[in-house]
């Protein structure tokens, strides 16, 4: 098939999304007008003005009356986010006189729910541009196409393949039109009560709202340079953990608690896997803590619950400094960026679900070495018993995948320090940042910053791209482009 022809089959699904996305963006124009930022208005108008006026054009492209092949959801749902990088780089540039690769690294980060910055000063950013960072992410976080279903919904190919090709959605709910506008209101009710919760610390309302976007969407972006260290409360840390987890939950259980009454987060083993891995991670960040680096239990304990939490949730909040800590204990908190929070949640990483599966499947096959070759053993997967040639496909797929994140961070990393080479580099920090990136995380040793070469700074661009859609739909992307889409 013809490259042009493909993209006229996806692009008036993509102009629908656009046009339902410029509606949305528009929130970010009242804090202009509550703040008096009307050098703001302008540059923040940009972002719905382009979002309406290119998705008004794709949504008049003739396209053929053939059915969408799920490559098609998969290249629209990767043009659909590095797209929306692009526009959301406008107001950075055109407001802040950013750099071009600056800003979009910058609304990259935002609508991944990364986390990371370039900006110079976030102490001295119009309020605008830091509610629109904050914002985001909290769109970002659900998934920009998860977000427009409910008003897109008559639209074939975002009801099925679309949606569920955006990494981060595939298993938040059973129905994807008919739950739509329910998920509208789970995620604005989990909002409103973060922002209640916040607010309990004392902080002001204009902290608390955009904390608590950016804790319930496991993205990490402050309004201050310091970060959660410039409040100095304990309190603060300790509200924003339930937060964190909130986030980092499967979503499908509060669909059920929402349709159904129905509370079942210990039936579920990704919660209950959540929980373990904060309650371990606490435990050993705490122990490192007191014993490596000799703090008080009062402060190993706030530490370690908080960096525990915001590691395993792909949260980018920190409440101390990566540079003093033993280089065993940043190699644990890697293990957890890598791993990540549920599927179907707001989080990064490669998802616990896939490490279930993986460990599930490694059982599977060491049984299987140890019995004769005509016995047949079952896998079993979330209680049920799946047939022999389709657990085979799932457990190739999900290691695959796996290998994918691994490959990536390899190559990456090797890619960076090349980019770097002319200035004193630690690798071991170079590491740290790439699986921060790739896995959506945020947590920062202070490696990425506006100094970085140009080479580097699109290699984190590309990242956190690749990371929040799982690779799978930006591989099809450039294989398509490369030999076509035949």
């Amino acid at each position: 098939m013809d490259r042009l022809e493909y993209f006229s089959i996806i692009a008036p699904d993509i102009g629908q999304i656009f046009r339902f996305m410029a509606v949305v963006t528009s929130l970010p124009l009242a804090v202009t007008v509550i703040y008096g930022e009307w050098e703001m208005f302008v540059p923040m108008a940009l972002v719905p003005l382009i979002f309406l006026l290119v998705g008004s054009l794709l949504v008049r492209v003739p396209h053929p009356a053939r059915e969408a092949r799920l490559s098609i959801a998969l290249t629209a749902v990767a043009l659909i986010w590095f797209s929306s990088a692009l526009i959301g780089s406008v107001p950075f540039i055109v407001g802040l006189q950013m750099p071009v690769t600056d800003a979009i690294f910058e609304a990259m980060s935002g609508w991944t729910d990364t986390g990371l910055t370039l900006l110079p000063d976030v102490d001295q950013t119009p309020k605008t541009l830091l509610f629109w960072r904050s914002f985001m992410q909290w769109l970002g976080g659900i998934g920009i196409v998860a977000f427009t279903v409910a008003l897109a919904s008559r639209s074939g190919l975002i009801q099925r393949g679309l949606y569920r090709s955006e990494g981060r959605s595939e298993a938040f709910m059973p129905s994807v039109v008919g739950t739509g506008m329910a998920m509208w209101r789970i995620y604005i009710i989990i909002t409103l009560a973060s922002i209640g919760l916040v607010l309990l610390s004392g902080v002001p309302l204009w902290d608390a709202v955009n904390l608590a976007l950016t804790a319930i969407a496991t993205g990490g972006f402050s309004v201050h340079s310091a970060g959660i260290p410039y409040y100095q409360n304990h309190l603060l840390e300790l509200l924003l953990v339930p937060v964190m987890l909130a986030g980092a939950m499967p979503f499908k259980l509060y669909y059920l608690m929402y349709s159904h009454r129905k509370v079942s987060f210990f039936g579920d083993r990704q919660a209950v896997a959540l929980l373990a891995f904060t309650l371990i991670g606490f435990l050993v960040l705490t122990a490192d803590f007191i014993f490596l680096m000799g703090h008080d239990l009062f402060t190993a304990l706030r530490e370690g619950i908080f960096m525990a939490t915001a590691g395993i949730t792909s949260t980018g909040f920190q409440n101390t400094s990566l540079h003093v800590w033993p280089a065993v204990t940043t190699l644990f908190l890697v293990m957890f960026m890598f791993i990540g929070g549920s599927s179907g949640s707001t989080a990064g990483g490669l998802k616990i679900s896939k490490v279930i599966l993986g460990l599930e499947g490694l059982a599977w096959w060491f049984r299987r070495i140890f019995v004769s070759g005509k016995a047949i053993v079952p896998f079993r997967h979330e209680g049920r018993t799946v047939q022999k040639n389709i657990a085979e496909i799932e457990v190739s797929k999900n290691m695959l995948v796996i290998i994918l994140y691994f490959v990536s961070v390899f190559f990456c990393t090797i890619a960076i320090l090349h980019f770097e080479a002319q200035t004193t580099v630690d690798s071991s920090k170079v590491i740290f940042e790439v699986v921060s990136a790739f896995c959506n995380n945020g947590i920062s040793t202070g490696f990425v910053n506006p100094d970085m070469s140009f080479g580097s700074k699109w290699a984190f661009i590309f990242l956190m791209w690749f990371g929040r859609l799982e690779i799978v739909p930006v591989l099809v992307l450039f294989m398509g482009l490369i030999k076509g889409f035949d």
